[in-house]
């Protein structure tokens, strides 16, 4: 195989920089030569992939901050206003910056492929104006629309039938034309400031040539088509940084007693209330024992069967643990998954209820349908997962799925072929008009 020139380009985001890493690790060993532009606070864990760091332009580097830091606004809103400030302000208004500074990197050095997240629209925009073509990589449950699976974002069950498509329609058009109306106008003026032509009615930038999903098919709702471009790459996690234990890990796995694990994330964990503390307390007189990572916070007193830590070692953690409560972050859910962990889902932000949907259609775990549920919900979820055989088995078969699965090498295995069809693989690939179009 000829060695490549790749150039990655990432929001500043761990659930978008995190998943793309073992695809730079397993390239770079092939030998192919690697660039990757994002947020700084990536650098090193890019550089020990191999592949070379590349800073984005500080005006959209978010240096780790959350995005309430970032856009103060957006703390006023609720809801679908919330939702369309989002998708404007975070992920439409960096498009001019994100082509301006693929354009930099490739004047220093041409590549064959742009390797983006779905959210990083520039890739795409890049490939629409002659850049190199763009190849996707999913960082959230699907996104790309169909007539027989519920339209992305409200988190829909799954159903199958004429009614149910006919269903899917008539939310899919109002999706469409009245509540994202505004953020796709935004987009459109975008694209008509860099002299391209207004796109698709569509939520997120997705190749036309590859598209690498990160997951399963069993977890993914089920179509009658599947476009050739995607492929199901498996879990794309990278290895966990070494933590020692904490100093209760012995006492947690002598208990004798099922282990349940509670987790916000590693963003949305502002505010341990709306699920972490609710379920130690949910779960203080049940017979199990309850293990909550924390951050920074200081939770108090905790009952006598729980336990925190700031972090937690999960390569270690996740065999052990009976169920997990989740606010339904993507990657945490495929971590559990993998390891044939039932859950409990509670969120209701960003892509989580649609995880949650996918979650409960797979019979692997229950849909709590908010963010913020009750000590009572939370007390009966867990025990029905923890009760119900089902929820284990369905969990276990994912597990087995997700075994017959490499996702790095996968991962580059489908860019290794995909590269040779018209790309110079020695210096980068001429201006064209691109195939992509916004998906």
């Amino acid at each position: 195989m000829p060695r490549l020139n790749l150039l990655f380009a990432t929001m500043p985001v761990p659930g978008h920089v995190v998943p793309l890493l073992p695809i730079a690790r397993a390239l770079t060993e092939r030998g192919h030569h690697v660039r990757w532009c994002t947020g700084e606070v990536f650098a090193a864990r890019i550089a020990a992939t191999g592949a070379e760091f590349v800073a984005m332009d500080p005006s959209i580097d978010h240096q780790g901050r959350n995005v309430d830091e970032l856009f103060p606004e957006r703390t006023r809103l609720k809801g679908i206003a919330k939702l369309r400030y989002d998708m404007t302000a975070v992920f439409l208004d960096p498009i001019p910056a994100q082509v301006s500074d693929l354009q930099r990197v490739l004047a220093e050095r041409p590549a064959d492929l742009v390797v983006h997240d779905t959210a990083y629209v520039g890739a795409t925009v890049l490939e629409l104006l002659g850049g190199p073509r763009a190849v996707s990589v999913g960082v959230t449950p699907m996104m790309l629309p169909a007539p027989d699976v519920p339209p992305f974002g409200p988190g829909l069950r799954h159903r199958t039938g004429v009614v149910a498509r006919m269903q899917y329609a008539a939310v899919r058009a109002l999706l469409d034309n009245v509540v994202f109306k505004p953020v796709f106008a935004h987009r459109d003026r975008i694209l008509a400031g860099l002299g391209l032509p207004e796109g698709e009615r569509r939520l997120a930038s997705v190749s036309s040539h590859l598209h690498l999903q990160n997951g399963i098919a069993g977890l993914e709702h089920p179509r009658v088509f599947m476009p050739p471009q995607v492929k199901f790459v498996g879990a794309l996690v990278d290895p966990a940084p070494t933590i020692d234990l904490p100093d209760w890990w012995e006492r947690m796995m002598t208990a004798g007693r099922p282990i349940v694990h509670v987790t916000q994330g590693t963003v949305a964990d502002m505010d341990l209330h709306q699920l972490v503390l609710p379920t130690i307390h949910a779960l203080a007189d049940e017979p199990v024992t309850v293990v909550a990572s924390t951050g920074a916070h200081d939770v108090g007193p905790l009952p006598a069967n729980a336990f925190t830590a700031p972090f937690l070692p999960y390569d270690r953690l996740l065999p052990e643990i009976a169920a997990m409560v989740t606010n339904g972050g993507f990657g945490g859910v495929q971590l559990a998954l993998a390891q044939g962990v039932p859950l409990v889902v509670a969120g209701t932000t960003e892509d989580k209820p649609e995880v949650a949907a996918r979650v409960e259609r797979s019979g692997a775990g229950l849909n709590l349908r908010t963010s913020a549920p009750s000590s009572k919900a939370i007390r009966a979820a867990v025990r029905s997962v923890l009760d119900g055989g089902s929820f284990r088995l369905r969990a276990r078969e994912l597990a087995a799925e997700y075994r017959q699965h490499d996702a790095a090498a996968l991962s580059a295995d489908h860019v290794e072929r995909l590269a040779p069809a018209g790309a110079v693989q020695t210096g980068g690939s001429a201006p064209r008009r691109a195939a992509s179009q916004w998906r």
